[in-house]
């Protein structure tokens, strides 16, 4: 019996059999990958019955708008190309620069403890964080084409939402790293064990999941009349509540204070903990005590003040002071300039993290420049063995 026969709704098993007839003789003979892939087409399919979907988002009802048109730069219509190269360097800047920290924690043994845990956690999340929103700004700025699909707006929103969230939970996290290892660094490995940084990052992932799900699927379910126009370069919430016909008062009211708790509660939380840092710091007699006690949490400070710096003065704010232009640039600090920033801050102020760089850069350039050699060393023996 195979899955399709233990579902009843028709479309799902008429998906799960015209995969079968197309794609079964070439996965077959792999049973596993032919398990997941029955589970992706029947996953797939249901997706048109789910009771709480919008219905913009049902297959076939054209109740709303099918498609979005992202303005965002397009008012700027011949520096397209300057805008394009701006953002395609700062984007590789914050991948490259992020994926080699989480590349180094990864491969350098020093550098395995909770401190680094958490950062190489951030970068990810950095890399992720710009890849939501960036891929798409560069197709449109290259193509001209400013559309995106309806369920393709609110998949970004959903991602943009829960990764901004979960990057003020984790600043937040290693904020309460840094205090314990100040404050109290006797009950350090206590504290903050192995075990105890898992269930912090999971709890973490978790609320930022409910939080993306909230703001979701309050935005998706209201009307939008054929309104599709959206002043931004991805679809953020504030300017989603805009375009909308339906009266959004309830919508903003929930959105400003559940934002408001995960963003203000986190950040109030980060504040008490540096002024307990800064109190106990003060108290150190020895001047190099203290300052390397304030290189420690220097750069978490920075990181922390570029992030909630945009973030509050994008969300905490009263709607009727939204500015469109504005907006989009204070978007682009957020979203682009402080993933792109975050990896020269770290590794410029922390001697560990710069060494470990340097040195999977060298052993990479090493292994490249043995692996040439190889190769010229083998030429020059093929070419010796033909002679003979």
């Amino acid at each position: 019996m195979t899955l399709g026969q233990v579902f009843l709704p028709d479309p799902c098993r008429l998906k799960l059999e015209a995969f079968e007839a197309n794609f079964g003789p070439a996965i077959e003979p792999n049973p596993k990958a032919w398990h997941y892939m029955q589970v992706l087409v029947l996953m797939a399919a249901a997706i048109e019955e789910v009771p709480w979907l919008p219905s913009n988002l049902a297959p076939g009802n054209q109740s709303g708008p099918s498609e979005f048109l992202l303005l965002g730069f397009s008012g700027f219509h011949h520096q397209q190309l300057v805008l394009f190269t701006f953002f395609l360097v700062m984007y590789t800047m914050a991948l490259v620069g992020n994926l080699s920290i989480v590349t180094t924690i990864w491969l350098d043994p020093r550098l395995q403890s909770p401190m680094y845990f958490f950062l190489g956690n951030l970068s990810l999340i950095d890399a992720c964080f710009t890849s939501v929103t960036m891929p798409k700004l560069l197709s449109t700025l290259l193509t001209g084409d400013t559309s995106i699909s309806f369920c393709g707006c609110f998949c970004q929103m959903f991602f943009f939402d829960l990764l901004g969230v979960n990057e003020a939970f984790l600043l937040t996290i290693m904020a309460y790293d840094r205090y314990v290892a100040i404050c109290v660094p006797l009950r350090y490995t206590a504290l903050v064990s192995q075990r105890i940084c898992a269930v912090l990052v999971a709890t973490s992932c978790s609320a930022s999941v409910l939080h993306s799900l909230l703001h979701t699927v309050t935005i998706s379910h209201l009307s939008y009349c054929g309104r599709q126009h959206i002043h931004h370069f991805f679809c953020d919430a504030t300017a989603l509540l805009k375009i909308s016909c339906s009266d959004t008062s309830a919508s903003e009211l929930v959105i400003f204070i559940e934002g408001s708790l995960l963003v203000m509660g986190p950040f109030l939380f980060i504040l008490s903990s540096y002024v307990a840092i800064l109190t106990v710091i003060l108290k150190i007699h020895s001047a190099e005590g203290r300052k390397k006690a304030f290189s420690t949490c220097s750069s978490h400070l920075i990181v922390v003040t570029l992030f909630y710096g945009t973030v509050i003065f994008i969300y905490i704010r009263p709607s009727s002071s939204y500015s469109d232009n504005y907006d989009k640039i204070v978007s682009v600090m957020y979203s682009v300039v402080t993933p792109m920033l975050n990896p020269f801050i770290y590794s410029l102020r922390n001697t560990e993290v710069k060494e470990a760089l340097r040195k999977v850069i060298l052993e990479k350039m090493f292994s490249q420049r043995r692996r040439v050699m190889d190769m010229i060393e083998m030429s020059k023996y093929s070419k010796g063995f033909i002679n003979v």
